[in-house]
């Protein structure tokens, strides 16, 4: 008898209803994303270890580069166990992190934060976000970016969740709002989530199925859906798709796209500041809230409208528009709010938009055998992009104020760079053709299930 978190102890029955998958995967993203809302930390622990700004942002940063590199090294296993073992994984590492967080916390040890957060919790991230993807465009071979669109749309939610719960706990545990109180509440705050994320994550893992074999959609036809343009009709292997060019690519197309939204995201709230000297901390924070909307909006609406438009034609958009919107605050941004706000958000629902089209963009490339592997390992670009974006922004604003320049002066330089990473990413996408056929893995592997690796 296989164990209850192996692959083959839940192959759906062939009637069972397709739209609880989607639920079951956003279930993990929205614990996940919390990760997004950990700037709410970000003071509190300032003042719990009496560091610096630097010191506690790197946190996120680790927690980030981990996501990539587990996502890529642990994709291949993520195929061959099945969402559910791979869920329960997941949020393992990630309720361990929050309590090795806690221990920190306890014992003012920093480093623990980095070990707990950062390192395991960062590696629960990796394989969360990956874990339901593949199964999810097993289920929607019609429609794989509504599919992932649904569930990559809870990580970038996950932050409206996470944050004023996080506000609100640490109050509550605390005893007020002031700063002293909200740090006072950190560490019953960091136990309270890891609770509530194991219950949440586990509920996910007990709905989530992989389709039967003989199941498809009701009315699609498997032959019309291969047809498209852009759309290969074998499947490629992971470690295959590393020797295309078309891989390569991608990543250089999704590092240009988050990088660019980093540099955004990164600084939000002081930028709309510095552009507009008389927006108030309170207005800047629900500026901050705008974006996450267009983030999470994005992530489902333009996946969506990938089934018909095209990956590669949104892919053209998300960095072209995006591109054009960049010029904008550069050139004009400061002399309008309702323009800056505008710009603003589209080139980050673009951002999220980049993150949930890209799977359907591999499934259309490398088709679908071992695309979960393979979209562990095209995101060591959002690894690197978290650790690029960052590091751009606050360099040449560090540069520009040590200049004497002020304001919407203190950020041109680097919207500028953004213009030229997206173009290239522009480029790299204007490349992309399908994969040449002898990359294809025989259908009778495809089929038997072979493990490739």
């Amino acid at each position: 008898m296989p164990n209850i978190l192996d692959r083959e102890a839940i192959v759906a029955p062939r009637q069972f209803n397709r739209w609880l998958i989607p639920a079951a995967a956003l279930a993990i993203h929205l614990c996940i994303g919390q990760v997004y809302a950990f700037s709410v930390f970000k003071i509190p622990m300032m003042g719990h270890f009496g560091t610096g700004e630097v010191a506690v942002g790197w946190i996120f940063s680790v927690a980030i580069a981990m996501l990539g590199l587990a996502a890529a090294f642990g994709g291949t296993w993520v195929e061959r166990s099945g969402p559910r073992k791979s869920m329960v994984v997941a949020g393992s590492f990630w309720v361990v992190g929050f309590l090795v967080a806690t221990l920190g916390l306890a014992t003012d040890q920093l480093w623990l934060v980095y070990l707990g957060y950062g390192v395991i919790g960062g590696i629960g991230l990796g394989i969360g976000y990956i874990s339901p993807v593949s199964t999810l465009m097993k289920w929607f071979p019609d429609r794989p970016g509504l599919a992932t669109g649904l569930a990559i749309m809870g990580f970038g939610g996950g932050a409206l969740i996470a944050s004023p719960m996080s506000n609100g706990l640490m109050s509550f545990f605390g005893g007020g709002s002031e700063a002293e109180q909200l740090e006072a509440g950190l560490m019953q705050t960091f136990l309270t989530l890891a609770g509530i994320y194991a219950v949440v994550i586990a509920l996910g893992a007990i709905v989530i199925r992989v389709p039967h074999p003989d199941w498809k959609p009701t009315g699609w036809d498997p032959s019309k859906a291969a047809s498209k343009p852009m759309q290969t009709k074998g499947n490629v292997s992971a470690n295959s798709a590393l020797k295309t060019r078309q891989f390569w690519l991608l990543w250089i197309v999704l590092f240009c796209n988050v990088t660019a939204g980093i540099g955004i995201l990164e600084n939000a709230a002081p930028m709309i500041q510095d552009y507009f000297d008389w927006i108030t901390p309170a207005a800047a924070a629900g500026f901050v809230g705008l974006l996450s909307i267009a983030n999470m909006a994005g992530r489902f609406v333009w996946s969506t409208t990938s089934d018909y438009w095209g990956r590669k034609n949104n892919y053209m958009m998300y960095l072209g528009i995006g591109l054009a919107m960049y010029l904008v605050i550069a050139l004009m941004g400061g002399a309008n709010l309702v323009v800056f706000i505008i710009a603003t958000m589209v080139i980050i629902s673009f951002y999220g938009g980049g993150f949930s089209t890209v799977p359907a963009y591999l499934k259309d490339m490398f088709g679908v055998y071992q695309v979960g592997a393979i979209h562990g390992r095209l995101l060591t670009a959002w690894s690197a992009a978290g650790v690029a974006g960052p590091l751009i922004v606050n360099s040449v604003i560090e540069a520009q104020a040590a200049a004497g320049l002020t304001g919407a002066d203190l950020y041109t330089a680097s919207l500028y760079i953004m213009v030229g990473l997206l173009a290239v990413g522009f480029i790299a996408n204007l490349l992309v053709r399908p994969v040449d056929k002898k990359h294809y893995v025989p259908e009778d592997r495809v089929r038997e299930k072979e493990p490739i690796t």
